[in-house]
C-alpha cells in the first residue's frame, strides 16, 4: 500500500516512533494525518508542524471509549481511515516485582488499546473492503525483553493478536502488519539506560540502535510490499529461526547476554 492520499490515524505519535511516522508520511502526501497522544498539545504542535492536512487529538488507548471517540472524529472529519497504526506502547523494566497495576496497565496500553482500536476501525473498513492495520509490536514480540516481564508478556499477545486480525479479516481487503524493531533511539530506550535497567542494556548491545526515521522509512517498505512482519532490524529474523529451530540454545545464549550486563 501507498501512504499517498490515504488518511492515516496515529496513536502514540507526540514522540519517538509515531512522530517519525508522521513526518515520513507526510513526506509521502498522505491525504491527512489524525494524531493521536494522551498529550494532546504535544500532538496538536506537531500535526501544525507538518506540511498538508494534519489535526492533533488527545486520546487515552487505554479507554475504549476514548478511542472509539478518536475513530469516529476521523471518519467525520475525512469520511474514512485508509490505515490506522496502534503505535502508542510502555514499558516497566520489572520483573516479578512488577506491581498487578504495572502489569494491568502495560497490558492495556500494548494489548487491549490494540484491540479497542480494532473493534472501532474495522466496521468502517470492511464496508469499503480495504483497510490497513499497522501495530506496533516490538522484536520483543518475537523474541522476549530481558528484565522487563510484562514487556515482554504483552508484545507477545500484540504479535499474536495483529496474526490472528491477518487470518480472520486477510479475504475481506484488510491488511495487517505487526512492525517489530529492536533498538530505536527514542526516549523510552534513553530512560531506561539512564535508570540502569538491564533490558534497555540487552537492547542496547543486541545490534544497532536505529533512529525513529529509519524505523519510519522501514515501515514505508513494509506497507509498499503489504508484510506482515516490518523487521527494521534484519538481524532479529535471524533471531526468529534461532530461537524457533533450537530453542535450549537460543535460551542459553540469552542467559549469558543477561548475565554479562546484569
Amino acid at each position: 500500500m501507498k501512504v499517498d492520499g490515504k488518511v492515516v490515524v496515529i496513536t502514540g505519535a507526540a514522540g519517538g516512533i509515531g512522530a517519525a511516522l508522521a513526518r515520513r508520511f507526510a513526506s509521502q502526501d498522505a491525504a491527512a494525518l489524525v494524531l493521536a497522544d494522551l498529550n494532546g498539545s504535544a500532538a496538536s504542535d506537531l500535526a501544525s508542524s507538518l506540511p498538508g492536512e494534519a489535526v492533533g487529538v488527545e486520546a487515552d488507548v487505554t479507554s475504549e471509549e476514548q478511542v472509539a471517540e478518536l475513530v469516529q472524529e476521523a471518519l467525520d472529519r475525512y469520511d474514512r481511515i485508509d490505515l490506522f497504526c496502534a503505535n502508542a506502547g510502555v514499558t516497566s523494566g520489572a520483573g516479578l516485582e512488577a506491581s498487578n497495576a504495572t502489569w494491568e496497565r502495560t497490558w492495556a496500553v500494548n494489548v487491549l488499546s490494540h484491540v479497542y482500536s480494532a473493534r472501532a476501525v474495522l466496521p468502517s473498513m470492511l464496508e469499503r473492503g480495504f483497510g490497513y492495520l499497522l501495530h506496533t509490536c516490538s522484536a520483543a514480540g518475537l523474541l522476549t525483553s530481558v528484565g522487563d516481564a510484562p514487556y515482554a508478556v504483552t508484545k507477545h499477545a500484540a504479535v499474536s493478536f495483529a496474526e490472528w486480525l491477518s487470518i480472520t479479516y486477510g479475504s475481506q481487503g484488510i491488511k495487517v502488519s505487526a512492525l517489530c524493531p529492536q533498538g530505536v533511539d527514542t526516549p523510552m530506550l534513553q530512560e531506561g539506560l539512564k535508570e540502569g535497567h538491564i533490558g534497555a542494556k540487552v537492547t542496547a548491545a543486541g545490534g544497532a540502535v536505529l533512529s525513529a526515521q529509519e524505523v519510519a522509512e522501514a515501515v514505508i517498505q513494509g506497507l509498499d510490499a503489504e508484510k506482515f512482519l516490518i523487521l527494521p532490524h534484519p538481524e532479529v529474523a535471524k533471531y526468529y529461526l534461532h530461537r524457533a529451530t533450537d530453542t535450549d540454545r537460543w535460551l542459553t545464549g540469552m542467559r549469558g547476554l543477561r548475565d554479562s550486563l546484569a
